[in-house]
């Protein structure tokens, strides 16, 4: 098979929402959603707007994705002034902070063959490849 870091990232991206769907799952939140979730909960009361440009995402998609989670009772989209504001709700922050647990038991379970000094020399590495923005 192809021997590139994209590859290999590409592999490692489907795994983790494999298994991000089986946590979130009785939560009632879609895999695909965790990201706006993860953003709300780190800049409460941010507009849409921002939030779909520093997740790189397609307008119509997050416009959708915020109605849905609104819907779903996760998350609440005020008007103030011209531009609404985002908040989690009760629901939301639970859901928040399972996600970042999330995130940690992964990392956990796909780096315990490790130890800790190959830990921290993986995160170092994968630290220097450039992002457009982190959440």
């Amino acid at each position: 098979m192809f021997q590139t870091l994209s590859y290999r990232l590409s592999l490692l991206y489907k795994d983790f929402y494999a298994y991000a769907g089986v946590r979130l799952h009785a939560s009632g939140l879609h895999k695909g959603w965790i990201f706006f979730m993860l953003y709300v909960g780190k800049h409460p009361g941010c507009a849409p707007a921002e939030m779909t440009k520093a997740l790189h995402m397609d307008w119509g998609y997050s416009q959708r994705c915020v109605t849905k989670l609104a819907e779903a009772g996760f998350l609440t989209k005020e008007k103030t002034g011209r531009i609404y504001r985002l908040e989690l709700t009760e629901k939301g922050r639970q859901v928040f902070e399972e996600s970042q647990r999330l995130f940690q038991d992964w990392d956990r379970e796909k780096l315990a063959g490790f130890t800790a000094s190959e830990r921290d020399t993986l995160q170092a590495l994968l630290h220097r490849i450039p992002l457009d923005e982190e959440i």
